[in-house]
């Protein structure tokens, strides 16, 4: 993977790697020196001489659509045409409707929805979903636009910190994407699940990571003719008025991102250190650049693909995005509406649409752009959660309008879903060929015995001790734990981890759950199937027959080299034709009763 390194000059001393692994990067000369700083525009009123003033390209036109919301955040437009805005101040879903078409809400907004820290918002098959901090709810969309009884289906969303915005939207795929900001500036997060975006079933029931490494992709949707996601990603604050650039990233499963530890085209953050004695250069390697950048700390907010009838036709397959200001530039960056075009499914570049909310040159504002959809009309609305005002922004013009659109595809999203599901176990497959066996034991659960519920996700999660045979021979051994009977991911991998120093033939309870551990000092364990690294304890659904996990030992001729990012597939590549020997040893688990909803 090549990166640019446009400041590599600047972070020449932050760039120097540890060649000994074990060795931490506090205290490894760094010495970077910034200039940055805090400016904050003056809130003014709205007024008419103000939004009169706003810039749209030639024969668009901008108007408020309703006033007087409040703190109004994120928007999502219904089949039928209700609109639906969060207020996240104020815990609540507001509904507007534009029943005359004349470009403005008919009436007073409606309460549907009262929530404390509502933000998000999804439709799927009339119903509306809401994500707050750690909560998703749903509930039936009623004839009139109103809302039937919230029901929660997700209660364990982590901990919020600086970041505390979720957003969510349904794929192509027909699941449920939801973004889960990291807690602060840049630092190592404990609760694997901040800084993703997560990949839920409807119901709620089963989620994984599908990527990592984004510090806080509150804009995130599908490319209409590819069916590929691509996001906004917020950039780390107090690096200078240029730095970081706001990222643009097509987001694929497994992937990471580079956040803590790097950013933009590849460049170091000078003060975090990976854990587990990973240098910034491994971090790097494993880490995806960004496509395209957009000015620093400009915070992008909602993004969507363009799927109205009512643009001109060469804004068919662009994107637009929020930009709600910056607080950490001068002058302030932000503050308006981008475009985003692309051309044969690719980005080419990200330049204004909308601006002038910005006012006496710089120093005020009159709107902190959020909420974005597309209407039923195929006009953009714009939630400003500054003086809570939604913008119309419509084309009036006489140029050819864009055609109907189809139905985003869903093969690419499905491709990822299903890699290497379906498949045999790790221990029938042809990679891991081999004449000899290993006998393995463990002090916590006997052959085909039930496992103990604290080694399960819904208690403690710890991984049970372990103890194999040693192989003549052998210079490393690996560790794969898989579930034949899960659904839909089957087999369900639960842990794999490699590179065991040969002289290791066993392993205590309650490994660290991270890509690289010091002790046993270098072993590297990959994505599970959940898209953490590490042991993931079973969690089979209540009520579900006892699962088989069968834990695997291979026995190996030799070190890997290869990421800790790797995967099973990616594993089992590598260690083909090396496997010297063997083993399984099966345990099982069944969760009779429902565990209680945080």
């Amino acid at each position: 993977m090549k990166f640019g390194l446009a400041r590599a000059a600047m972070f020449a001393a932050a760039s120097m790697w540890i060649t000994t692994a074990a060795q931490a990067q506090q205290g490894d000369g760094t010495e970077v020196q910034i200039t940055t700083n805090v400016f904050k525009p003056n809130k003014v009123a709205p007024t008419s001489d103000r939004i009169g003033e706003l810039k749209v390209p030639e024969g668009f036109s901008v108007q408020p659509f309703a006033q007087g919301l409040g703190n109004s955040r994120i928007i999502a437009v219904s089949d039928q045409g209700f609109v639906y805005v969060s207020r996240r101040e104020e815990g609540d879903v507001l509904l507007l409707k534009d029943d005359d078409g004349d470009g403005r809400a008919d009436k007073a907004p409606v309460q549907v929805a009262a929530r404390a820290q509502a933000h998000g918002l999804a439709i799927k098959d009339n119903k509306l979903y809401l994500v707050t901090v750690k909560e998703v709810f749903v509930a039936e969309i009623e004839k009139d636009g109103t809302l039937g009884p919230l029901e929660m289906i997700i209660g364990d969303l982590p901990d919020s910190g600086q970041h505390p915005n979720r957003v969510m939207a349904f794929g192509p795929d027909g699941m449920l994407y939801i973004s889960v900001g990291s807690t602060c500036n840049a630092c190592n997060e404990s609760n694997a699940e901040n800084a993703t975006v997560l990949r839920a079933t409807p119901d709620g029931k089963s989620r994984t990571i599908f990527a990592s490494g984004l510090r806080n992709t509150i804009g995130f949707d599908w490319n209409r003719e590819t069916g590929e996601l691509w996001g906004l990603d917020h950039g780390i604050d107090l690096l200078g008025d240029e730095i970081q650039p706001e990222e643009l990233n097509k987001l694929e499963q497994g992937k990471q991102y580079g956040w803590p530890h790097v950013y933009g085209e590849g460049d170091i953050y000078p003060q975090s250190t990976p854990v587990g004695g990973l240098t910034k250069q491994q971090w790097r390697d494993q880490s995806q650049p960004m496509v395209i950048g957009y000015t620093a700390h400009a915070a992008p907010m909602q993004m969507k693909f363009y799927s109205g009838t009512s643009f001109p036709a060469q804004y068919a397959g662009d994107a637009f995005a929020t930009m709600r200001g910056s607080w950490n530039r001068n002058p302030a960056s932000g503050y308006e509406i981008v475009r985003i075009r692309f051309e044969n499914g690719a980005p080419k570049s990200i330049e204004p649409f909308l601006t002038g909310f910005l006012t006496d040159g710089g120093k005020t504002h009159f709107a902190r752009p959020v909420g974005l959809a597309v209407a039923k009309d195929g006009s953009l609305l714009m939630a400003d959660d500054a003086n809570g005002v939604i913008y119309r922004v419509a084309y009036t013009g006489n140029d050819q309008k864009a055609t109907d659109s189809k139905a985003v595809p869903a093969d690419a999203m499905k491709a990822q879903a299903d890699k290497a599901v379906g498949v045999p176990l790790a221990k029938d497959r042809p990679e891991t060929e081999s004449k000899g066996t290993i006998k393995i034991s463990s002090t916590a659960f006997a052959t085909s015995g039930a496992i103990p519920l604290k080694h399960s996700e819904y208690a403690d999660g710890v991984s049970p001790a372990l103890r194999w045979e040693s192989v003549p021979g052998a210079a490393s051994y690996a560790i794969l734990m898989e579930d034949p009977d899960s659904h839909p991911i089957k087999p369900f991998v639960h842990w794999v981890a490699w590179n065991i120093p040969d002289s290791v033939t066993s392993l205590p309870e309650g490994l660290q759950e991270q890509l690289r551990l010091v002790e046993p000092e270098g072993v590297l364990q990959g994505r599970n199937s959940s898209g953490t690294h590490g042991y993931f304890g079973p969690k089979p659904p209540v009520g579900d027959p006892a699962h088989h996990y069968h834990f695997q030992i291979l026995a190996l001729d030799s070190m890997l080299d290869i990421p800790p990012t790797s995967d099973r597939d990616a594993f089992l590549a590598a260690a083909s034709g090396h496997v010297l020997a063997k083993g399984e040893l099966v345990g099982t688990y069944q969760q009779k009763i429902e565990p209680p909803k945080q």
